[in-house]
């Protein structure tokens, strides 16, 4: 080996100890990887140790195309598929799909977004999972050209969403909220969310929103990290977070007090016809 060669794979690999990939988006795109770069060169190799890589052709679509899938997995078992799943921009899924690995460690496959799933604009979230372990990984891709999805904050404010007609006032920082909705069973309000970093998101409801909040679950699980001060609940969330649910003792009704006030004209228009028919619940014998 001459000093050449040697200063040249010297430089390779101080590159490759100085490169870090987020574990959260780890979008590369490997294939148009210059080989004569030696960045490039370290690029890969930083992918192949990954427990789980993922990247597409390209980092945006039109809607029509084709999107290339690739990806590897550092260590594989055999016989077990990777898991992968795709949300539109309102974080709604929209394809899930499981791919044999190779016996190097490789998968590919391929989405086309001509359906009428794929028809928003906007990011979109592929996600990789695999092992009984869940290694998993992650990658944005954007999708241009067709119909621009409505933002959740409907009437309400750019920094309010609406709850049921309702504006809620909030903040967010390390990520965006994709969306909310209410869980009357658990008296709960529902808050989506792409967390490209950890951050923090502040909401005030209204008590008639919700009142009494004693719990958050981020992810499905308890969480600890939430100030609540009132009406004015404070969570700090980790990068990939995607759910943030918060229980209180009220929540909206599913039916507001219109729809009440209707359903008891209802029932006192048929106790009146009732009356003046002069009919009986009971039979007359």
């Amino acid at each position: 080996m001459n000093y050449r060669t040697f200063f040249v794979l010297l430089a390779i690999f101080t590159t490759v100890s100085t490169l870090t990939i987020s574990s959260a988006y780890a979008q590369v795109s490997c294939p148009n990887c210059e080989l004569d770069d030696p960045r490039d060169i370290a690029k890969q190799l930083l992918i192949r140790d990954l427990p789980l890589s993922l990247w597409t052709d390209k980092p945006m679509y039109a809607h029509g195309d084709t999107i290339m899938v690739k990806g590897h997995v550092a260590s594989v078992v055999s016989g077990t598929p990777v898991t992968l799943t795709v949300r539109n921009s309102l974080n709604s899924v929209i394809a899930i799909d499981q791919i044999p690995v190779s016996d190097n460690g490789d998968f590919s496959t391929t989405f086309n977004t001509a359906g009428n799933l794929w028809k928003l604009d906007g990011d979109y979230r592929l996600k990789a999972s695999y092992g009984s372990n869940v290694k998993s990984n992650k990658v944005l891709f954007e999708i241009i050209g067709g119909i621009v999805s409505e933002p959740t904050t409907g009437k309400c404010a750019n920094s309010e969403l609406s709850v049921k007609g309702k504006c809620v006032p909030y903040t967010i920082t390390g990520g965006t909220v994709t969306g909310i909705s209410v869980n009357t069973n658990d008296k709960s309000l529902v808050i989506m969310i792409s967390a490209t970093q950890d951050g923090t998101l502040t909401i005030t409801p209204s008590k008639e929103v919700l009142s009494g909040a004693f719990m958050v679950l981020v992810d499905g699980e308890e969480w600890d990290d939430v100030e609540i001060k009132g009406n004015k609940i404070t969570v700090m969330f980790l990068a990939g977070s995607e759910k943030i649910e918060i229980i209180g003792t009220h929540v909206i009704p599913e039916f507001g007090s219109i729809a009440a006030l209707i359903l008891a004209v209802a029932i006192i228009s048929i106790i009146a016809v009732s009356a003046k028919s002069r009919l009986s619940i009971m039979p007359r014998y």
